[in-house]
């Protein structure tokens, strides 16, 4: 029951609809429950395809502001800003970026990563004094919530307009208010959840399909992948030291050996070790071309 006095909102969102498809759902057997989430969780891709155009106005977009020394400001709440946490986190370690080149905003902070926390999703004031703290006009703020008008996102994003930042918002809402408010509105139509309302599950498949493919081809945009490979990962155990060696030895055709000496003589550096060994120069001259290359290895073996 609503808590006596306190506000309620009634969202109006097609996440929100009750879902025909799985009207039964709690009267089938343990494997058609499976197949029904299964054929429901099959439309995400489909639907994700129909915002690749604007996805990519995102991608450019925060490209060119990393170019010129901003960042990128993930702010949602719930599951939305659990999986923007998760994205920002794994691109330190996958490609070797500053730790603060993607800030997640979670309302609630940390503490409500693990528990859910009341009323903070609701709190404009805090998303936007969030932005106002930590953002320039150099940055892009890209809010996430599936119905598209959580207070705490739009907050954020009024905020980063005002400094003058690009922002975005990924809903799963086409009718969203927070579209209005955006230069870029990535509104994935994914329906009715399977469980009216459970946004965690279709929306936030999208989400996560999105954050990937976004933050992945601000990556490879930015240089730091070769080819198919990530040249740029930090080989923090074994398995990795195991994989930037098979990388080296896929990508140059070199043997073990070689490719374990020409990774020495660059000090563990994985891009001077490939530019060494593609373009046949000494470990000094790949590290020159790189640094002349803003690090793009491409760029680099051109030069040389």
């Amino acid at each position: 029951m609503p808590q006596q006095g306190a506000e309620q909102v009634r969202v109006e969102a097609p996440t929100e609809a009750r879902n025909p498809r799985t009207t039964d759902i709690d009267q089938l057997s343990t494997v058609d429950v499976l197949r029904k989430i299964n054929d429901e969780d099959a439309l995400v891709p489909r639907a994700v395809a129909a915002v690749l155009e604007e996805l990519a106005i995102l991608v450019d977009a925060a490209v060119e502001a990393i170019r010129a020394g901003g960042r990128v400001h993930y702010v949602g709440a719930g599951t939305s800003g659990r999986l923007a946490v998760l994205d920002a986190a794994e691109l330190v370690p996958t490609y070797n970026v500053p730790e603060d080149l993607f800030v997640s905003h979670h309302a609630g902070g940390a503490e409500a990563l693990r528990t859910a926390a009341e009323n903070v999703e609701d709190d404009t004031e805090n998303g936007a004094a969030e932005i106002r703290e930590s953002a320039t006009g150099k940055d892009v703020v890209v809010g996430l919530a599936a119905s598209g008008r959580t207070p705490y996102v739009l907050g954020a994003l009024r905020a980063g307009r005002e400094l003058g930042a690009r922002t975005a918002l990924i809903s799963a809402n086409p009718q969203a208010e927070g579209n209005a408010l955006v230069d870029v509105a990535l509104a994935v139509d994914t329906g009715p959840e399977v469980i009216a309302g459970s946004t965690r599950m279709k929306a936030g498949t999208a989400q996560k399909l999105i954050l990937n493919a976004f933050s992945t081809a601000v990556m490879i945009k930015l240089g730091h992948t070769y080819s198919n490979f990530m040249v740029s990962m930090r080989a923090t155990n074994a398995k990795l030291r195991g994989r930037t060696l098979r990388i080296l030895q896929e990508a140059t055709d070199a043997d073990e050996q070689r490719c374990a000496e020409a990774l020495a003589e660059a000090d563990g550096d994985m891009k001077t070790a490939l530019v060494t060994l593609l373009a046949e120069v000494s470990s000094a001259h790949a590290s020159d071309a790189l640094r002349a290359s803003d690090g793009n290895v491409r760029k680099a073996l051109a030069a040389l």
